[in-house]
């Protein structure tokens, strides 16, 4: 397997997502938009993971790679190659497929639950009912043919599905101890107090175990993402 990532910041890996390729043996290669906008070939490659970051799918003029990402994502969707896209990767996604990309109405940090949907209608494994860590204030429509799979109270795009190769999650469910240590270090500010942001403290104080089953989600998914039809 060859598993391309889009890393758009330094302080946002692909926590959890390292031992599911790792396991399997997978050749990873990586583009740091803050280092290099160079992109590979989609040739031979068979899962692209696109990660959060802090700008916005919107903010081609002052960051024009952004244009040559989200074509490179469509030509992947188009090509049948599987696709996970976590925070701005699914924003990333919606944009490269013609959705909207907007502020949302809440900004949304902290462990909230999702509200999964579409139960019979997806065969991807979402959760009834989960806690998970959130860092977004923006949103999206979701694209045309996109099947809706989760909401929150905050925001109703959660997770949406395009066939059965295709992910994007708002949340973070790659999440580990040390990458959201990280996101901390480097994110604080953005921690302003409002009705679905919590306290460094609150968001510290998560039981261990949701690392654990956060993990097990995110290999539950890419599974699924990458599994022989």
């Amino acid at each position: 397997m060859h598993a391309h990532v889009l890393q758009h910041a330094p302080f946002e890996g692909i926590g959890s997502c390292a031992d599911w390729l790792k396991a399997r043996g997978a050749v990873v290669t990586t583009t740091r938009f803050y280092e290099s906008a160079d992109l590979p070939s989609l040739e031979g490659i068979d899962l692209v993971i696109a990660m959060g970051g802090p700008m916005s799918v919107n903010d081609e003029a002052s960051l024009p790679w952004l244009v040559a990402e989200k074509a490179f994502l469509r030509a992947a969707i188009d090509r049948g190659i599987a696709v996970l896209g976590i925070c701005l990767g699914a924003q990333l996604i919606a944009s490269a497929c013609g959705a909207r990309v907007f502020r949302g109405r809440h900004r949304e940090i902290g462990w909230f639950p999702i509200e999964a949907l579409a139960s019979g209608v997806s065969s991807i494994p979402v959760p009834e009912n989960a806690l998970v860590l959130h860092w977004h204030g923006e949103t999206f429509d979701l694209p045309k043919g996109a099947v809706h799979l989760a909401r929150s109270t905050a925001c109703e795009h959660q997770a949406f599905q395009i066939g059965e190769r295709v992910l994007g999650l708002q949340f973070h469910p790659e999440v580990t101890p040390g990458s959201l240590a990280t996101m901390l270090e480097y994110s604080r500010d953005d921690l302003v107090p409002g009705e679905f942001v919590q306290s460094e403290a609150e968001i510290l104080s998560t039981d261990p175990g949701d690392f654990t089953r956060l993990a097990e989600l995110t290999a539950a998914l890419l599974d699924h993402l990458t599994a022989d039809r």
